[in-house]
């Protein structure tokens, strides 16, 4: 008999991608989807459950699906996917809250993965070289994502306490990338002239989308507990991905680049972030030594590599709400 995995966030494009992955694992004996929603692909020999986490009834799905590993992928990176900053606070903290609540009561679930992300670090002036998993930000996120992801990991450090007999994993995706990703950082790439902040070229880690899917899978089967940063090998410099993109850039002041993106997230044209403005002025690396002594995962494409495949499909419309990272 092989495992019984419920994946939340299936509604989205990588969720969705990844159940039927999941689903073609042969030590994998069946995979529950889990939304509000129903995921607009075809999701294979997926089985598909209609449920909110952020309900109590989550833990019924879990007691009648026998489920015994749970892969949590809904905590939603923008504000306008969600419906607003008040809507997704709710959906990425209060129900990461319920389903850890479900998952501590459950008695067949023993195997957690949680889709993190290295945004937790944040970005700034005083960021070390390269972070590792025992590092923590060097100021703490007031607002927006980065602020709720720090407070889902907290929540899921104390799950790991309470239920030692639970491996829980927690994977620290880097900006994830590739043909099919449409999130803040891609969109960023796809402007026409794409602004840089004055006087800084921040060093940027990538993730290939595919690379992220392998991963989760990796990790839901191998149940190797721990924190892990994943993230392609190598860096690219901002100047050098825009060079590779092929398009102009103009180099702006901070406040300048700031107000751009305001104006760009009233428009609804980007969903361009006080964190992203952080990013993209001071960069981030991490360091993976522990992704491959201890998870014992390589990804397939470096980070150079990933961007590359990112810049060939640049004229492909891109798919809503995919690789949210």
């Amino acid at each position: 008999m092989g495992r019984v995995v419920l994946v939340t966030g299936i509604s989205r494009d990588i969720g969705r991608r990844f159940a039927r992955a999941a689903a073609g694992d042969p030590s994998i004996e069946r995979v529950i989807g889990v939304d509000v929603v129903p995921p607009r692909g075809d999701i294979g020999d997926v089985s598909f459950v209609r449920a909110d986490i952020r309900n109590p009834v989550i833990a019924k799905v879990l007691a009648k699906e026998d489920v015994d590993t749970v892969v949590h992928m809904s905590v939603i990176a923008t504000p306008g996917s969600a419906g607003g900053r008040g809507t997704m606070k709710e959906l990425n903290v209060i129900g990461s809250m319920q389903l850890l609540a479900a998952c501590q009561k459950s008695t067949t679930v023993d195997r957690l993965v949680v889709k993190s992300t290295t945004t937790v670090y944040g970005s700034s002036p005083r960021d070390p070289a390269m972070f590792t998993e025992d590092m923590g930000p060097k100021r703490l996120p007031s607002s927006g994502y980065a602020k709720d992801v720090y407070e889902i990991e907290g929540y899921v450090r104390g799950f790991a306490r309470r239920r030692p007999d639970v491996d829980v994993t927690m994977i620290r995706a880097a900006n994830v990338i590739g043909p099919h990703v449409s999130s803040p950082l891609t969109n960023y790439f796809r402007l026409p002239v794409v602004p840089r902040v004055l006087g800084f070229d921040p060093r940027l880690q990538f993730l290939h989308e595919d690379d992220l899917l392998r991963v989760l899978r990796h990790a839901a089967v191998t149940g190797i507990p721990g924190t892990f940063n994943v993230a392609g090998d190598g860096l690219l410099t901002l100047s050098q991905a825009v060079r590779r993109l092929g398009k102009p850039s103009i180099a702006m002041p901070r406040f300048a680049v700031g107000r751009l993106g305001a104006t760009m997230r009233q428009a609804r044209l980007s969903d361009f972030s006080p964190e992203q403005l952080g990013f993209l002025t001071y960069g981030r690396g991490v360091d993976t030594t522990r992704m491959r002594t201890q998870l014992g995962f390589e990804p397939a494409y470096s980070t150079a590599e990933a961007f590359a495949d990112f810049c060939r499909e640049m004229t492909s419309a891109p798919l809503e709400g995919v690789g949210r990272a």
